[in-house]
């Protein structure tokens, strides 16, 4: 594992005054400056040069401001980076769960893998590291010979397989299904961005994982930036509810027995139609919002149609629904796989809750693999590695999950208003897009077109953005995809 600071804000001041000398470069001038402006008559330009030629004073300034008056939103102005190196699969589902800070990860899809893997620290008994290493490397041995006959077999389906564009498509399509046996403990890295407001909150929650290795990378993230702005890094430890809620749970007895739905509408906004166009009317017009929906209930549904035929009209496929879409909600369970579930992360604007890995929801296998005979020797894998998780899991308990595969499935539970949904199915419902989560979108979109049939009439990956626009309109859409 490494964890290095890769770079933070600075003032241009602070560097242009002193460049070539050995001055602490710091991001605290920032939000102690901006922090003045609500008080100080003095224009913010001249607030951060005082806190460029003073920055005790800032510091102290910060530590006031932050712990003493409450306002911890002035922390927002200070960003870090990190280059996060060498840590698991599994890890990087906990770093990614922060919902403002942006990520780029190193894909499993793109980069062929050489077998790196994270043995987590809790296993302590070296039997259970030669158990968990055995069942690893058996994983990736299966991914490189799998690799290899996909290779062949979406060679197929082109007709000139040596040319270097579809060379690069036949072998990402080959590393996307082979690496459906690839454990959670499997190397990755990762590029994070994050303010020092949300910077506090990880250190908060990593320090109550279960697992070594997130709690280690939260130490190595506060060490590298504890001595560079120490003003506005002030709560890194976790508070008592928060200590409290990490734990939590009720006792609490359901049918473990009972098949669960891969699928399942749990809620909805029932008059999504008619909540979405009484928002566009009044909110465009200063109307009160209930005079409006309760005339438009009573309004012919051909008119309500209509009224949003109009209003998608000359829409393209890269345009972004209005925020009235965030007005209609819908909540959902699926039974999704660690490679869905990877992908399926990356929508933070969603609200979004997962259970555990459980080896009784069974697994994911790509059609791929089973057309080409690999799936007995997969799921003989996948029992194997399923005997070692069970056994791991009496003596470790979360550190068991690592020798997981990406094939493993949890429940997950999502939130998402449409206009986020607009924007995860314009994305995921792609020809281009991963197919485990584009089966995902796909079944969104036939069940919300059913609930929400007006407001969703443009629902649909963007390669069938101009298809479903000619259907509705009767011409083309100006820009062709």
């Amino acid at each position: 594992m490494k964890v290095k600071l890769a770079g933070y804000n600075i003032d241009i001041d602070l560097i242009n005054t002193n460049s070539g000398t050995s001055c602490v470069f710091t991001p605290e001038t920032f939000s102690a400056a901006y922090a003045r402006i609500s008080r100080s008559k003095d224009d913010v330009t001249t607030l951060r040069m005082k806190a460029v030629k003073d920055v005790e004073k800032a510091r102290k300034s910060n530590k006031k401001i932050i712990f003493g008056m409450g306002h911890h939103s002035v922390a927002e102005h200070a960003i870090f980076n990190f280059d996060i190196i060498g840590v698991s699969r599994l890890a990087l589902e906990e770093i990614e769960k922060f919902r403002l800070a942006s990520y780029t990860e190193k894909s499993q899809r793109y980069v062929t893998l050489d077998g790196d893997y994270v043995v987590p620290d809790g296993i302590k008994d070296d039997k259970d590291k030669e158990e968990f290493i055995r069942i690893v490397e058996l994983q990736n041995n299966f991914y490189k010979k799998s690799f290899e006959v996909l290779k062949k077999y979406f060679a197929k389906f082109y007709k000139d397989p040596e040319k270097k564009s579809n060379k690069i498509l036949i072998e990402g399509s080959a590393k996307e299904d082979a690496r459906y046996i690839l454990s959670l403990a499997t190397e990755g890295q990762v590029g994070m961005t994050i303010n020092a407001r949300n910077l506090e909150h990880l250190f908060r929650r990593f320090s109550l994982s279960k697992r070594t290795e997130v709690r280690r990378i939260g130490q190595y993230m506060y060490s590298e930036v504890k001595d560079i702005a120490p003003s506005i890094i002030l709560f890194p430890e976790p508070s008592r509810f928060e200590v409290k809620i990490s734990d939590f749970n009720i006792d609490f007895n359901v049918n473990k027995k009972h098949e669960i739905e891969e699928f399942v509408i749990i809620d909805f906004d029932k008059d999504a139609d008619i909540k979405i166009i009484s928002y566009i009317i009044a909110s465009r017009n200063g109307f009160d919002y209930l005079e409006v929906y309760e005339r438009l209930k009573k309004t012919d549904i051909n008119q309500i149609k209509k009224y949003y035929e109009d209003f998608f009209d000359n829409m393209e496929f890269f345009d972004s629904v209005p925020r009235e879409f965030e007005y209609a909600e819908l909540e959902f369970q699926a039974v999704i796989s660690a490679s869905n579930f990877a992908q399926l992360k990356r929508h933070r604007m969603a609200s979004l809750l997962a259970g555990n890995y459980d080896i009784e929801l069974g697994n994911t296998i790509p059609e791929s693999i089973i057309e080409n005979k690999l799936n007995k020797e997969f799921l003989e894998i996948i029992d194997k590695t399923n005997e070692i998780f069970l056994r791991l899991k009496d003596k470790y308990y979360t550190e068991a999950d690592y020798i997981l595969t990406n094939s493993h499935r949890r429940i997950v539970y999502m939130k998402m208003n449409l206009r986020e949904l607009y924007h995860f199915v314009r994305l995921r419902s792609d020809e281009h897009a991963q197919w485990d989560i584009r089966y995902l979108s796909n079944r969104l979109i036939k069940e919300v077109k059913n609930i929400m049939p007006l407001s969703s009439m443009l629902l649909c990956g963007k390669s069938d953005f101009n298809k479903n626009f000619e259907k509705i309109y009767k011409r083309k859409p100006e820009f062709e995809i």
